[in-house]
């Protein structure tokens, strides 16, 4: 918002913020099934994404229950992390089949 660009909880206010950050961790929940669900990905990569989806829904959960600038900051950092692990597991396990 400093810098002039509309922010989310600028335009829409914080509740409407929360609940769409919860709603589109659930959506990503659904994608990150998909490769297993398709059969692009095998057991090594459903364990290891629902196990960093669970962490990720936790953050989602208790930002939309009780936000602090702190728990978003973690649940950013979070994110990064959720993204190169889920990377990580998607290519381990094209090549370590179990």
């Amino acid at each position: 918002a400093k810098a002039g660009v509309p922010m989310l909880p600028v335009t829409h206010g914080d509740s409407f913020t929360r609940l769409h950050v919860l709603l589109y961790t659930l959506i990503l929940i659904a994608v990150t099934l998909l490769p297993f669900a398709t059969r692009m990905s095998g057991v090594l990569y459903m364990v290891s994404v629902v196990a960093l989806d669970a962490v990720f829904l936790y953050y989602a959960i208790r930002i939309y229950r009780n936000y602090s600038d702190r728990l978003a900051q973690t649940t950013f950092r979070y994110s990064i992390l959720y993204l190169m692990l889920l990377f990580t597991a998607l290519l381990l396990d094209h090549y370590i089949a179990v």
